[in-house]
C-alpha cells in the first residue's frame, strides 16, 4: 500500500511577502516589487524587500557562509517547520530535499582580480561554502535536527519542484514519514544578470518596470528575474492524522522528464513537457477534466510561452481550465520558482482566490482560458508546471484533501 502525502506546513520568502496574509493582500491590491536593477539599470528585477535572516534563525556562526538564495532557504525551512508544529523527535528520521541554483555573485566574493588571478589573501578560509549547492541543507540540518536522507537538486528552473516531487515519492513509497522540502535562489547580482543577458533570456530595455513581465502576451520580451524561497513540511496522511496536524493540501501526482533537445530552448512541440504532465496525471489517477486550475511556467520568453500554450491546448482537448502565471507577480525565481509558485497557489486555494496574469493584453494563443481578471472562486485541483534550462521538465498535482481514510493509504496502482 502506498501512503497518501499531505502538506502540513509552509514557509515563504517572496517579493510579495513572507506569509499568506501579506501575499494575498499584495495580489488583491496589485502591489509588486518590479524595479530597475541597481547593478545593471538595463535590467528589471523583482527583489525581496526587508529580509533579515536573524529574524528567523537568530545568530549562528555559519551564517556567513550562506549566499542570498541559501539564506532565503534557511529562513523558509524554519518557517515551514514552525507552521507545522513538529516536535524534534519527528525530525530525526525526516528527509530534506532542496532545489538550489548556482551562486553567481562572483564579484562580491572575489573583489580583487587582475589578469585572471584572484588575490587569495582577502578570501575567507571556507569561501567555497558559499558556492557549494548543499550549504543551505547543511545549515538547515544543524538548526533543526533533521538527520534522514538529504538531497540537493540543481536542475535549473525545475529544481525546487523536483525536490518536492522527490520528497513526495519517498513518503508515498514508505521510506520516510516526514520530509522538509523546497528551494531558494537569487540571481540578481551582476554576474547573474550578465548570464541571463548573454543568453538573451531576460527583458532589457527602457519599459516601465511594472509592465515588463508579460507571460503569454504577444508583446512579451523575456523574463524578469526575481528571488526568494519556499519550503514545505510533507507527511504521510497517517502520520499527520495521528498527531492531529492541520492539513493544507494533498499531493496526488508528480512527473518529470528531459527534452534532450537544446541547452537553452524547449522542444518546440512540447512533447516531453507533456510527458511530465501525463506522468503526474497517471500517478494522480484522475481524469484530466478534474484539473480546475493550471499554474503555468509562463516565463514571458518567446520560446517557452508559445510552446507551453500549444502543449496545454493539445493536452486539454475537450476542457479549457483556467490558466495563471505567478511569474507575472514575482518574476522568475529560477531554481526556487516551483516552490514559491506552489506556496502562492496554496494560499490562493485556501482563500478561494485566483489572481490574474498581469500585463496580459493580447494573448499569444486565442483558444486558452487565461485568467485576465481576478476571480473569487473555489478550486479543488491544481496542476503546476515548471520547465528549465537543459530540458528539465516537471509537473505536480495538488488537491484539497478529500476522501480521508483511516490508515491514510491507497493501493500501489494509484486507485483510491
Amino acid at each position: 500500500m502506498a501512503q497518501r502525502v499531505v502538506i502540513t506546513g509552509t514557509g515563504v520568502v517572496t517579493p510579495l511577502g513572507f506569509d499568506n496574509q501579506q501575499i494575498l493582500s499584495a495580489l488583491k491590491s496589485g502591489q509588486t516589487n518590479f524595479e530597475r536593477s541597481d547593478v545593471d539599470p538595463d535590467c528589471v528585477v523583482c527583489p525581496v524587500k526587508n529580509f533579515n535572516l536573524l529574524d528567523y534563525a537568530g545568530k549562528f556562526k555559519n551564517r556567513r557562509y550562506l549566499n542570498s538564495g541559501a539564506s532565503f532557504s534557511v529562513a523558509a525551512a524554519l518557517m515551514a517547520l514552525n507552521d507545522a508544529h513538529l516536535n524534534k523527535d519527528s525530525l530525526t528520521n525526516a528527509g530534506l530535499f532542496i532545489g538550489a541554483g548556482p551562486n553567481l555573485d562572483i564579484e562580491k566574493e572575489f573583489t580583487d582580480i587582475s589578469n585572471g588571478k584572484a588575490k587569495w589573501s582577502n578570501i575567507q578560509a571556507l569561501w567555497l561554502l558559499k558556492f557549494l549547492p548543499n550549504t543551505a541543507a547543511s545549515i538547515i540540518t544543524q538548526l533543526t535536527g533533521i538527520h534522514g536522507e538529504c538531497a540537493t537538486l540543481g536542475t535549473a528552473c525545475a529544481a525546487s519542484l523536483q525536490a518536492i516531487g522527490n520528497a513526495y515519492h519517498n513518503i508515498k513509497d514508505g521510506y520516510i514519514n516526514v520530509a522538509v522540502t523546497g528551494g531558494g535562489d537569487s540571481r540578481l547580482s551582476k554576474g547573474g544578470l550578465m548570464g541571463y543577458k548573454k543568453a538573451h533570456a531576460i527583458y532589457c530595455g527602457d519599459g516601465i518596470p511594472e509592465e515588463t513581465c508579460r507571460p503569454f502576451d504577444q508583446n512579451r520580451d523575456g523574463f524578469v528575474p526575481g528571488e526568494g524561497a519556499a519550503f514545505f513540511v510533507l507527511e504521510s496522511l497517517a502520520h499527520a492524522t495521528n498527531r492531529g496536524a492541520t492539513i493544507i493540501a494533498e499531493i496526488i501526482g508528480f512527473g518529470a522528464s528531459m527534452d534532450g533537445y537544446q541547452m537553452a530552448a524547449p522542444h518546440p512541440d512540447g512533447i516531453y513537457a507533456r510527458m511530465a504532465i501525463e506522468k503526474a496525471l497517471h500517478e494522480a489517477n484522475i481524469n484530466i477534466h478534474e484539473i480546475d486550475l493550471i499554474a503555468a511556467h509562463g516565463t514571458g520568453t518567446h520560446l517557452n510561452d508559445i510552446m507551453e500554450a500549444k502543449m496545454i491546448k493539445k493536452l486539454f482537448v475537450s476542457k479549457n481550465p483556467r490558466i495563471i502565471a505567478i511569474k507575472s507577480w514575482i518574476g522568475h525565481l529560477a531554481a526556487a520558482c516551483g516552490a514559491a509558485e506552489l506556496a502562492i497557489c496554496l494560499a490562493c486555494m485556501q482563500n478561494n482566490y485566483i489572481p490574474e496574469i498581469r500585463n496580459l493584453i493580447q494573448p499569444c494563443h486565442q483558444l486558452l482560458n487565461f485568467v485576465k481578471t481576478p476571480e473569487k472562486v473555489s478550486f479543488n485541483t491544481l496542476l503546476l508546471e515548471n520547465f528549465g534550462f537543459g530540458g528539465q521538465n516537471c509537473a505536480i498535482i495538488v488537491s484539497k484533501l478529500s476522501d480521508q481514510s483511516a490508515n491514510g493509504a491507497y493501493p500501489m496502482d494509484g486507485a483510491k
